[in-house]
């Protein structure tokens, strides 16, 4: 079978992958199509610590191949979007309605596979970098047929984490002005739920000038090119509403909602920077374990400014997927216009070079 592996020092494009049976819970599904992550990437460059060998790949769609003996949701056919979130089903976190709560989809690795005739791990429960995967009931979401593969892949991952922080974390209401740093695949998305949302200034920001286009495709309504202009001040000239008192320490202006798609302590210091009083800043994208990012907790306190995490959009997959569905059908979700590029599995370093370029929203390998 072929697929990519992480070796631990690089990715080897191969055609010595095994694949086990899947057990009574478990569903085999033949991918399709699968999107690049940077979070794929992050496995490579060490931000995020992974054993070796694994099949890599999280971001993925299919059809439904076999199933085990316990599986009733789906059935060989089925076309699925594979859900990285592989929680338990029964705990309190996923009984209502928090699955990205349970303690027990964190740490789950397991070894569905053979490289070279020894046992590899999965990647992110999913491992969609390879011609056939084995993931958990709860992952496999059947999806209308209606949805190509190399689009509803992308609903995955970058489509739920971007929406969902925005529509399940955030909760945008209608008027609410808002900022996004970093205009890639979860960004995008992230953009296109505040349009959404009817959020009334939607603020994209990014150090690739060439990226505004896409912004605004996506629902932005102005553009800050970070590296030539200071961000927040940027932000606080485009949304100068606030309170004048307390000015010179506290500022004023600044955005309801801010969105550090990046991952980097620089990035979400401008984004709680850049919020108006009773505004609150949403850590999206994951930096190298350890990072830290300080604040002076007056601009906090004093003006009910807020800091939050959001982990996968805060999604409930069996609900959220099929909404993306419904939405793109309707015609009020892009999917289509996040790919940007289509390869083969040996078309894998070229996404990834273009995606360091800032060429790419998203790029998507066929199988």
């Amino acid at each position: 079978m072929r697929g990519i592996v992480y070796t631990g020092e690089d990715a080897e494009v191969t055609d010595k992958l095994g694949i086990a049976d899947p057990g009574p819970t478990e569903v085999k599904v033949k991918i399709v199509a699968a999107g690049v992550c940077h979070s794929d990437l992050s496995v490579l460059d060490g931000t995020i610590p992974w054993k070796a060998p694994s099949v890599l790949g999280h971001e993925g769609a299919g059809i439904v191949d076999t199933v085990g003996s316990s599986v009733r949701s789906v059935k060989p056919g089925d076309h699925v979007v594979i859900a990285t979130l592989a929680s338990c089903g029964t705990c309190r976190a996923c009984n209502t309605g928090h699955p990205t709560m349970c303690i027990r989809s964190l740490g789950n690795v397991s070894t569905p596979f053979t490289y070279n005739g020894e046992p590899a791990s999965n990647f992110a429960a999913a491992s969609v970098f390879a011609e056939y995967t084995i993931v958990q009931e709860v992952q496999a979401v059947p999806i209308s047929k209606d949805v190509p593969f190399t689009s509803a892949c992308l609903i995955g991952c970058g489509v739920l984490t971007g929406v969902g922080s925005v529509l399940n974390r955030a909760k945008v209401a209608p008027g609410e002005t808002s900022a996004v740093f970093g205009v890639g695949g979860v960004g995008l998305n992230v953009i296109q739920a505040l349009r959404l949302s009817a959020a009334s200034r939607i603020v994209a920001v990014d150090t690739v000038a060439s990226k505004e286009a896409l912004a605004m495709q996506f629902g932005a309504t102005h553009f800050v090119d970070a590296s030539k202009a200071d961000a927040v001040e940027e932000i606080k000239k485009i949304v100068p509403h606030g309170p004048k008192s307390m000015a010179r320490a506290l500022g004023p202006g600044g955005v309801t909602w801010s969105f550090d798609c990046v991952g980097h302590p620089a990035v979400l210091r401008n984004a709680i920077d850049a919020l108006d009083w009773g505004g609150t800043a949403v850590a999206i994208g994951v930096p190298p374990r350890g990072s830290e990012v300080s604040v002076d907790i007056n601009n906090l306190a004093y003006v009910d400014r807020g800091l939050i995490g959001c982990r996968y959009g805060a999604s409930r997959p069996h609900h959220d997927i099929p909404l993306m569905v419904e939405l793109y059908l309707s015609g009020k979700l892009m999917l289509d216009e996040l790919v940007t590029e289509t390869l083969p599995l040996e078309g894998f370093r070229e996404i990834v070079q273009d995606m360091h370029d800032g060429k790419l929203a998203r790029g998507v390998l066929t199988l």
